[in-house]
């Protein structure tokens, strides 16, 4: 697609150039007084730098387009990757929280066991030294 568009371009250049050219030949070739020739070459200048003056203004517009739709398709990324980033902050605080929350419960848990088996050791020992007070005395 880029080279038809560089092709047709330099085609299009070319054109032109050889026209400019033929003209400038033909002009200078043809039986007309110097007055008549100036005033022709001037029309014809007059009249190829219309034409390019339209083909820049075309380039302008079609490379306006193009950084237009440039600059929408790249808004664009950065509106979908910003969504995708808050997704997945979003899915981290949740991962997080789930942790957090499990890691809390175990704790809890873990916090009853100990003080329970804490309260059976003590119980076991003062039952120990009971049972020794009572060997000792007996």
């Amino acid at each position: 697609m880029s080279k038809e568009k560089n092709l047709s371009k330099g085609l299009l250049v070319g054109f032109l150039a050889g026209g400019v050219v033929g003209a400038i030949i033909a002009l200078l070739y043809a039986p007309k007084s110097g007055k008549e020739l100036r005033k022709d070459i001037k029309d014809k200048t007059d009249e190829y730098l219309g034409e390019a003056g339209k083909y820049i203004a075309e380039a302008k517009d079609k490379a306006k387009e193009l950084i237009n739709e440039g600059k929408q398709k790249s808004d664009k990324i950065i509106t979908d990757a910003k969504a995708k980033t808050d997704e997945i902050l979003k899915d981290a605080e949740k991962l997080f929280h789930d942790a957090k929350s499990k890691a809390g419960s175990a704790v809890t848990s873990g916090k009853s066991i100990i003080e329970k088996e804490a309260g059976d050791i003590k119980s076991a020992i003062k039952a120990g030294v009971d049972a020794y007070r009572e060997t000792k005395n007996s």
